[in-house]
């Protein structure tokens, strides 16, 4: 199945724009409950506004929350910029660590974002267990896991360690493109032969088509014999 969604998405990244290890940290922190379009947003402004650790660290949290206000929940995420900057000045010299064990120990940082800085900033690989990945991996019965820990390393034993990041993109991708959560498009999905769920969409190829998404829809479709 990994394979197969290699040849459904062959080009796959980070959708949250960056360019430092700095920026990811801050992006992913935004993109709690709000999307990663949403989030791309509200960068450009707030990168430019806030270019290092000390400037998080010293920022006007009223300020701040206004930038990063329509990305929702932003007093709590403003709480945890401010303290991720903080905290990178008095324990890292201000800059973000390449290591999971010290990532999870900074504000805003759980073992998702850690893996998604990893994995996207610094190259290590690393399994991110969003809410697509979670609800796709429970639906194609490689984990009934549903702590997202307990999923990361499930999926880990599954698949090559290397593979890691790059695996974590195509769930994602193939999430939010193709396996919808309430109305996949079995029909057209290119893992159907190998999907215990296959049904729980339309299986009708021109019904299906119509629910797929995003910029490889043509590919998708093609893929599919459409």
């Amino acid at each position: 199945m990994n394979r197969t969604l290699a040849t459904a998405f062959p080009e796959v990244y980070c959708e949250l724009d960056f360019t430092t290890p700095l920026e990811l940290s801050v992006a992913t922190i935004l993109s709690a409950q709000c999307t990663d379009v949403r989030v791309n947003m509200v960068t450009p402004a707030l990168f430019a506004r806030y270019p290092d650790a000390a400037a998080y660290a010293g920022a006007d949290r009223t300020e701040l929350e206004e930038l990063i206000r329509s990305t929702g929940f932003y007093r709590n995420k403003a709480t945890s910029i401010i303290g991720l900057g903080q905290a990178l000045l008095e324990r890292f010299d201000g800059e973000v660590p390449g290591r999971i064990e010290d990532l999870v120990t900074l504000p805003g940082f759980g073992r998702k974002t850690a893996n998604v800085v990893l994995g996207n900033a610094f190259g290590v690989p690393g399994i991110t267990v969003d809410t697509h990945f979670g609800r796709l991996v429970r639906r194609w019965n490689w984990t009934t896991e549903t702590d997202p820990v307990k999923v990361e390393h499930a999926v880990g034993e599954l698949i090559e360690r290397t593979q890691w990041t790059e695996l974590s993109h195509r769930v994602i991708f193939h999430g939010r493109r193709v396996c919808h959560a309430k109305k996949p498009a079995c029909g057209v999905c290119v893992l159907a032969t190998d999907c215990p769920s296959f049904g729980e969409g339309p299986t009708d190829k021109e019904a299906a088509a119509k629910l797929v998404k995003g910029p490889e829809t043509p590919h998708l479709l093609a893929l599919a014999g459409m």
